[in-house]
């Protein structure tokens, strides 16, 4: 389980019990809900104290796979492994992979991939699209448009254009929005209590730009 000051994550670790943070902070051990990792926003004012905004936005990535149902049997799907992956310039450095070293996910050890071309995410369950591809993100989403592969990234008006889950500053906090029409036309399903804590969903956009 990872563990963060100023957010919650989920109350689950690999064997059920509690474990530190394999990051490089500060871990607090407290029993939390799972939607409380979802309510607790991260303050960026307090970077002094080892938890940057991508560290946070790493955590989300993982936690994020726990509270969405995918088909039962994804055509994309590796046998064993969940993959997160990262399609561009990668922002999260070592973060991601201390994050998501030694986890799981419906059964399924959590693999972290970094892929360069739209064309290597047939593979993947959760797709961060990195800034990088802000200028060709159209057609990403037009490739991915009904697989089943949540997609997450911090460009601007990324759900507006189509994107399922955006990262946004909010009072300096790291929060999402959520494009529901856009998760479930690739036949996602996304947990009440994860609508419940975004800063907003939006339920009938169109892609586009």
């Amino acid at each position: 389980m990872k563990l963060f000051y100023g957010i919650s994550p989920f109350l689950h670790t690999r064997q059920g019990s509690w474990a530190q943070s394999r990051l490089l902070c500060v871990a607090r051990i407290a029993a939390w809900t799972p939607a409380l990792f979802l309510v607790g926003a991260y303050n960026l004012h307090s970077q002094e104290s080892g938890h940057p905004e991508y560290e946070v936005k790493a955590a989300y990535l993982y936690n994020f796979g726990r509270f969405v149902g995918w088909p039962s049997k994804p055509p994309s799907d590796e046998a064993g492994s969940f993959a997160i992956c990262v399609l561009g310039h990668d922002p999260f450095g070592t973060t991601l992979d201390a994050t998501l070293a030694g986890e799981a996910i419906d059964g399924k050890s959590v693999v972290l991939r970094r892929i360069s071309k739209p064309q290597d995410t047939s593979n993947c369950r959760i797709l961060f699209i990195s800034a990088s591809e802000g200028s060709q993100l159209k057609e990403i989403l037009a490739r991915l448009d009904k697989m089943s592969v949540l997609t997450v990234s911090d460009i601007p008006q990324f759900t507006r254009r189509g994107g399922m889950v955006q990262f946004i500053l909010e009072e300096n906090k790291v929060r999402f929005e959520i494009n529901l029409a856009a998760a479930e036309r690739a036949g996602l399903s996304l947990s009440s209590q994860l609508l419940k804590v975004a800063a907003n969903v939006t339920r009938n956009p169109q892609p586009g730009d």
